[in-house]
């Protein structure tokens, strides 16, 4: 959502600062994603000012040229080659200065330099207003009337200011913030200054008048209010400048003097509208109620519609359904360039009934992304005054009868009841009651009755305006009191820490989740969180995927948002790839997350996922460190840390299964798969277009935290040296390191500590088929010192059992 601070400040003056502003609605829960400087031009005039014609000269080489001198304010004169035909002695002009950057209104921009032309110096340019971006006229340059002195700047002059625009990430339990008013209200509270609603005290409208519109709510559920006013003398044609550039500046595009300020009006109060043609409303009246099964309706876009019963319709007399209510309007009764007469549309439509409605004909507009979150019933008749009032000045309307406005189900506040002492429970520290008092009230939510409990608590009872839909219950309430006294206010309480040799049989998921993070970033990788909403095409076109066992989102407010993801992989790509196209190449990567998936009954299931992520380098290149590309034993030495931090023994291995990985491994603890890793596959990275190899770790997390071993062992260190020998055999390219570490393990397992790999080859002189495995073998007796003789014994040992279950030619 975007607010610009212009017109906010408009219902909230305020000397506060965009960047203050913007910590301020942050710190408030109303996140601010971007900030960003708007221009009324592009360039904002910059080296753009005033200046006077001193002297006009034909051009000695050229007809249609002259020589002017121009005072630009310095006390040095510019000899400036102009092509205007209307140019002369004593006008006041815009010059654009050497080295200015114009961007005219038509064409890409340019700069201006210090030239020749024909033989003649010249030294700026003496402007028309399209070659500024001010108009579309070029037939000569502009002359100007004013006492303004030569050297102003031009946007001081043309009244050009900067707009900031602040992008807010408006979360959906947010909707009675959305709105530059919604906005206004939080920082109300936030600075305790007033805030200022349009005001419509202009407003006037017949007592009566023949042949207004008559208004019939047959299902008061799914629109409890509705209000309307008809308006004559309409001049559709297009908007002011100041309206089409305060819409420009939240990024919507200027259509007609109507539509547009319904549109002003829907992102000032949050209240949407609707204008429909009065001509072409049939039998004079308005009808709002459900559609017929199969009934056809063909909306703005052109696209003809079939309705379901549980669609709520707006319908003329005749019953013609007009209008999908909340969310679309009709094709026939829209306000077109020869309408004159225009019936205004304000209303509350219930939250369900208008999810439902765009829910099942796939649309999502700023009518219904406000419907469906809830709107303030209470703006209804504000918002359509304050509509008509812009209509009469920017379309020249005049009321035509006095307002419509059904009510029938009326929406009252809601009651909740508060215990003081509950507050200082929940946010962990103590709020003095007359500053809780104080918030409640700069938030609009009354205190009606004030009494204790049977306990003795002190207790209120609250009314919530109905505009605050997400503030229903006292933790709520509490909620709203947290974020306006501000979480920065609250301290952190000192705790006192202990370790303990103790067995704990029940281990804390979150410390253990903390212990491992805290192992990972210090290994270098940084934590990412990703959406676990995802685009279900990464997954549909994928055999290896059943699209049966997707996770589809039903009511899904963007179509790359569509599924709940079943891995963490592609949600992580898009991260890497962020990155990387931002030349952040080298990158070590985790996540804590949960993967989602339909099971076959029907029932769905979460899965708790650690991933890890590595590509480009090792570490950045220095002077005595050469490049390294990240490989698969980088990231299988950071599982095999990640298994030990969790008391987990070396696990067995075997190759990888995972849809998505392109060689690797699938970590086995007592047979049950717990990781899998490896290279991810080249047509997963096409897809995601990600141009670097990545390698992958998928970890099993609640299992691994459920078997996480908590008895400590200790064991006393030996008295006695290790010893290490080496052996090289060749074997079959099918035989894995895996195979012969189990096979040395079972053959030796009183001597033998560790097997290692140290060296691999492959060549022809091996023979087809065939590889070269080195092997270090690490072996210690706890009670002597080992003899050569033992050593030996356990050697001939280890090789008579290689060359029997592994095929093996021992290397000599």
């Amino acid at each position: 959502m975007k607010i610009s601070i212009d017109w906010l400040r408009t219902l909230f003056p305020t000397d506060k600062t965009p960047a203050e502003l913007s910590a301020l609605l942050t710190s408030a829960g109303l996140e601010v994603e971007g900030l960003e400087e708007l221009e009324s031009v592009p360039g904002g005039l910059k080296g753009v000012v005033l200046g006077t014609v001193l002297t006009c000269e034909r051009h000695p080489d050229a007809d249609k040229l002259s020589l002017t001198t121009v005072d630009v304010g310095d006390g040095t004169p510019r000899q400036i080659v102009c092509g205007a035909p209307n140019v002369a002695a004593g006008q006041r002009v815009v010059v654009a200065l050497d080295g200015a950057v114009l961007h005219p209104s038509s064409g890409e921009p340019f700069k201006i330099k210090k030239s020749k032309i024909r033989g003649a110096a010249s030294e700026g340019m003496i402007c028309a207003e399209d070659e500024i971006g001010l108009g579309v006229s070029h037939a000569g340059i502009m002359v100007l009337t004013t006492d303004l002195p030569n050297g102003t700047p031009a946007a001081e002059y043309f009244g050009l200011g900067t707009d900031h625009v602040l992008e807010i990430g408006l979360t959906p339990n947010r909707a009675d913030a959305a709105s530059h008013f919604g906005v206004a209200r939080d920082l109300r509270a936030l600075l305790r200054q007033p805030v200022q609603l349009p005001d419509v005290h202009a407003f006037h409208a017949p007592a009566a008048a023949e042949g207004n519109i008559s208004v019939e709510i047959e299902d008061a559920e799914g629109c409890p209010r509705y209000a309307g006013l008809l308006l004559d003398n309409v001049h559709v044609g297009p908007s002011p400048e100041w309206l089409q550039r305060r819409l420009r500046s939240i990024g919507l595009a200027p259509i007609n003097n109507v539509v547009d300020v319904t549109n002003y009006v829907l992102h000032e109060l949050g209240q949407p509208l609707h204008a429909f043609d009065a001509d072409q409303l049939g039998g004079n009246g308005i009808r709002v109620r459900r559609a017929a099964e199969g009934e056809k309706l063909t909306t703005l876009d052109g696209t003809e519609r079939s309705l379901k019963a549980e669609d709520l319709v707006i319908a003329d007399a005749t019953g013609q359904a007009l209008a999908l209510a909340g969310v679309f309007g009709g094709k026939s009764s829209g306000v077109s360039e020869g309408s004159t007469r225009v019936f205004l549309e304000s209303a509350y439509f219930a939250p369900a009934v208008a999810r439902k409605t765009a829910q099942n004909h796939q649309l999502k507009t700023d009518a219904s992304f406000r419907f469906e979150r809830g709107t303030d019933p209470h703006m209804v008749p504000l918002a359509l005054k304050r509509a008509a009032l812009l209509l009469q000045e920017v379309a020249g309307a005049r009321v035509a009868a006095p307002v419509v406005d059904v009510y029938p189900r009326h929406i009252e506040h809601t009651p909740v009841r508060l215990q003081l002492a509950r507050v200082e429970q929940l946010i962990g520290h103590y709020i003095a009651p007359e500053r809780i008092r104080q918030i409640l009230t700069d938030l609009d939510i009354l205190i009606t009755e004030e009494g204790v409990t049977e306990l003795g608590a002190a207790e209120w009872l609250l009314s919530v305006p109905p505009y605050r839909v997400d503030v229903t219950r006292e933790a709520d309430v509490v909620e709203e009191i947290l974020r306006i006294y501000g979480y920065d206010h609250v301290p952190l309480r000192p705790f006192n820490a202990a370790a303990f040799l103790a067995k704990f049989p029940n281990p804390d998921p979150e410390l253990l989740r903390q212990d491992v993070a805290l192992l990972l970033s210090g290994q270098g990788y940084s934590e990412i969180i990703t959406n676990s909403l995802t685009n279900s095409r990464y997954y549909e076109a994928s055999p290896e995927q059943p699209n049966a066992a997707l996770v589809r989102v039903l009511n899904y407010n963007s179509a790359d948002l569509d599924v709940m993801r079943p891995s963490l992989l592609h949600t992580g790509l898009e991260i890497v790839r962020h990155n990387v196209n931002r030349r952040q190449r080298d990158l070590k990567l985790y996540e804590f997350g949960r993967s989602y998936h339909r099971q076959p009954d029907g029932s769905y299931k979460e899965r708790p996922t650690l991933a890890l992520y590595l590509t480009g380098n090792v570490q950045a290149e220095t002077w005595q460190q050469q490049d390294e590309k990240t490989a698969f034993h980088h990231l299988a030495g950071t599982v095999q840390q990640v298994l030990r931090c969790l008391g987990h023994p070396q696990p067995g291995s075997q190759p990888v299964q995972h849809p998505y990985l392109n060689g690797g491994l699938t970590l086995l603890l007592h047979n049950q798969p717990v990781v899998q890793l490896g290279s991810v596959s080249p047509k997963v990275l096409k897809q995601l277009d990600v141009n670097q190899p990545v390698f992958y770790a998928e970890l099993d997390w609640q299992w691994l935290t459920k078997k996480y071993r908590t008895a400590m062992s200790v064991t006393e260190l030996a008295k006695f040296p290790e010893v290490r020998r080496d052996l090289s055999l060749v074997v079959d390219q099918a035989v894995t390191f895996e195979q012969l570490r189990q096979i040395a393990t079972k053959a030796e397992k009183k001597l033998l500590r560790e097997v290692n790999v140290f060296d691999v080859y492959q060549g022809e002189n091996l023979g087809a088929g065939k590889k070269s495995y080195s092997l270090s073998f690490q072996l210690q007796d706890p009670e002597r010192t080992l003899t050569d003789q033992a050593i030996d014994q356990v050697m001939q040992k280890l090789m008579a059992q290689f060359e029997q279950q592994a095929g093996a030619v021992i290397r000599k």
